[in-house]
């Protein structure tokens, strides 16, 4: 079998150019509201995780509602996971009756959620678990919800991974050819090399799982948790420190974030991340050439928790003014003063000022590169100039600043925004 190949630069502009994503994690999980891993941490048998089966019915899912929350808060594409670690699926497979049509609610999830977001402009992307701790031919490991259940293990010995893998296969196929054209495919995850039946390349047979993707939806982008290379990678509740490299080359990245350090719906979560750190993570993220997809964990009725809907809203409100600075852009070759981050499109240079000064903010190597400079949420003008650097400091005087320093002259009142934003208009080197 010819190994597939990562999709051209070209297939990445639109990614690159939006820059800012929903991530949905949504199951079963939302009725204990206790994480989505709560079937693994509390070693939970498929007996007691049934009684959320048998009580899912989201009876307040408007995905409409979503998708305009998603568009407003400056979302340009969404993930949905169509199945998650513990099996249960959003769509009406025919590969199992563990689904959503089969709960009190019974009726697919996936279909109108695709329709919805794409009817307010957004890009499709799916999440689909490799691992599933329903599925009776699916290993016992050491992640595994009854990893610690001997008899158990002993009665299930026998389990078939092959098996499994054509199911998963046959899943993958399901999701790709029942809802038009997809445009993002987020695997999780490989865990090989552990001493208690980790599961990698082999397992999934990626390659093959892969090349299947390809031929079904050929300009779709792929992450990279098949244990084998895809289209971008992901780090996962950290912001990297630089934009990303794999073998010395720079790669295209998405930085997975939760509001909340939960990523399925946790009631009593108190670990809520500030409007303006979540405003922070994007720019940041952009900065380095790379994405932010944020995620909101819906609780049991199919609604978004009052907290979360209050940052989408800051955050949109945020990026109303300020969505020049992200959309399309990306990395500077200028470096940024302490507590700033730059982004760049064409001969705009954003500076994002995380911490605020009194009156003088510092750019160095600007000197005469810069034509204009405004706030970007209300264009007004922002002061300049150009201090000598043999001028020396004292009293009331600015002086000793590097060659080729731009001062800008900034009002001690910090502009009312989440982060606020300077517009430089370059000039030509």
């Amino acid at each position: 079998m010819t190994s597939p190949t990562p999709n051209p630069a070209s297939a990445l502009e639109w990614f690159q150019d939006d820059r800012f994503g929903l991530f949905l994690h949504w199951g079963l999980y939302a009725l204990p509201a206790r994480h989505e891993w709560v079937k693994s941490r509390e070693k939970l048998t498929d007996a007691h995780y049934d009684r959320y089966f048998r009580h899912f019915d989201p009876d307040l899912f408007d995905p409409a509602g979503w998708a305009r929350m998603a568009r407003e808060a400056g979302m340009r594409y969404f993930v949905i996971t169509t199945k998650h670690h513990e099996g249960f699926c959003l769509w009406d497979s025919e590969l199992t009756d563990y689904k959503v049509t089969n709960t009190p609610y019974g009726r697919d999830l996936i279909a109108p959620m695709v329709e919805a977001f794409r009817a307010e402009g957004l890009r499709v992307g799916f999440y689909h678990s490799l691992i599933d701790w329903h599925h009776p031919d699916f290993p016992v490991d050491g992640l595994h919800p009854r990893r610690d259940d001997e008899e158990f293990k002993a009665a299930n010995a026998g389990r078939d991974m092959a098996k499994y893998t054509d199911y998963l296969h046959g899943q993958v196929r399901e999701l790709l050819t029942r809802f038009g054209q997809i445009d993002y495919l987020f695997f999780d995850f490989s865990y090989p090399g552990r001493e208690w039946g980790g599961k990698g390349v082999a397992d999934w047979r990626s390659e093959e799982l892969l090349k299947l993707v390809r031929d079904l939806q050929p300009d779709i982008l792929v992450n990279d948790r098949l244990e084998i290379p895809g289209d971008f990678v992901t780090p996962e509740q950290y912001q990297p420190s630089a934009p990303m490299q794999v073998d010395g080359q720079p790669v295209a990245w998405e930085a997975c974030q939760t509001l909340n350090g939960s990523w399925g719906y946790d009631r009593d979560n108190l670990d809520w991340k500030p409007t303006d750190l979540l405003v922070r993570m994007l720019v940041d993220s952009v900065s380095k050439d790379g994405n932010l997809l944020l995620n909101v964990g819906p609780n049991g009725r199919g609604e978004f928790e009052p907290r979360a809907v209050e940052r989408l809203r800051g955050i949109g409100e945020w990026a109303r003014l300020h969505g020049r600075s992200v959309y399309g852009a990306g990395r500077s070759e200028f470096t940024p003063p302490a507590d700033c981050r730059y982004t760049q499109r064409g001969d705009r240079l954003y500076v994002h000022v995380f911490g605020w000064p009194f009156k003088h903010l510092h750019l160095p190597g600007l000197a005469g590169r810069v034509d204009y400079a405004q706030f970007l949420h209300d264009a007004s003008e922002v002061g300049m100039r150009v201090i000598e650097p043999a001028e020396q400091a004292q009293n009331t005087k600015l002086g000793g600043l590097p060659e080729h320093t731009l001062t800008l002259e900034l009002p001690v009142q910090r502009p009312e925004v989440a982060v606020p934003v300077i517009e430089l208009f370059l000039t030509s080197p």
